[in-house]
């Protein structure tokens, strides 16, 4: 079954699947600045605009276009700053 997320008062939203491949969400964020924590690792690939993101081993801001991915793992937290909305996909790994 599939699983509608939502965080910061709706400026990103995700659909949660889990198939063969394992579990993902693909999601858009809207314009703003976010921290996220992660459970697990998780590999995420911007399908259309950019995050600029700040890796918790990073003390700089990075964009990532389409087709680019970054991962971050276990237990951290990142930072994504959004100038434009943009879509993800993100793969969790165990």
């Amino acid at each position: 079954m599939l699983k509608i997320n939502e965080y910061f008062d709706g400026k990103v939203k995700s659909i949660a699947l889990n198939n063969a491949k394992g579990k993902s969400t693909i999601g858009v964020m809207d314009i703003g600045e976010y921290e996220f924590g992660t459970s697990s690792v998780e590999r995420m690939t911007v399908i259309s605009g950019v995050l600029i993101v700040k890796l918790p081993e990073s003390k700089a801001w990075k964009p990532y276009k389409a087709g680019e991915t970054f991962i971050v793992a276990a237990g951290q937290k990142f930072g994504v700053k959004v100038e434009e909305q943009t879509a993800y996909i993100c793969r969790y790994e165990s």
